[in-house]
C-alpha cells in the first residue's frame, strides 16, 4: 500500500480571517494574486460553492478540483478530482483569528499513484503550497481590491 504524504505550510497576515476566505473562495481571481496560471468553471456546486468543479492551468498542467469544504472565516477545502498523478489528494485551508491578523495553515494529504514517487509530488507540491500561501499572504495583507 502507498505512503499517506502530507504537506503542512503556515502563513500569517494582517488581514482578518473573513478578508483571506473571501480570496479563498473566489478561485476564478485566484490566478490574479497566485502561480496559478488560468481557472475555467466547470460545475457550480451549491448555492455557497461547495461542490463546485473547476480546472486550474499552469504551465501546461491541469488540476480538475472539487470545492469539498466551506466554513465562512474559518475553512476551505478541496479535492483533485483529476489531472496529476495521485489519489487522494485533499487539502484545507485553516484560518485562525490572531491578535494581530491571521493564521494560515495550508495542508494536503495524497497518496502516489505510481509507487516510489511520492516524496517527489510531496516536495514539488510543497514548494507549490509554500508559493501559494505567501501569494495569498500579499495579497491579503493588501486589503479589499
Amino acid at each position: 500500500m502507498a505512503k499517506i504524504q502530507r504537506i503542512s505550510v503556515h502563513g500569517h497576515t494582517s488581514a482578518s480571517p473573513e478578508a483571506v476566505y473571501a480570496l479563498l473562495v473566489d478561485r476564478e481571481r485566484w490566478p490574479d494574486w497566485s502561480p496559478m496560471g488560468s481557472f475555467r468553471l466547470l460545475e457550480k456546486g451549491d448555492e455557497n460553492g461547495l461542490g463546485a468543479v473547476g480546472v486550474f492551468s499552469t504551465n501546461g498542467v491541469h488540476s480538475c478540483e472539487e470545492v469539498i469544504a466551506l466554513e465562512p472565516g474559518k475553512r476551505f477545502g478541496y479535492a483533485l478530482k483529476k489531472g496529476l498523478p495521485l489519489r487522494d489528494y485533499r487539502a484545507y485551508v485553516d484560518l485562525t483569528p490572531e491578535r494581530d491578523g491571521t493564521g494560515i495553515h495550508w495542508h494536503s494529504t495524497f497518496t502516489a499513484k505510481v509507487p516510489g514517487t511520492g516524496w517527489f509530488h510531496r516536495r514539488f507540491l510543497g514548494h507549490f503550497l509554500g508559493r501559494m500561501v505567501e501569494s495569498l499572504v500579499a495579497r491579503a495583507s493588501r486589503g479589499a481590491p
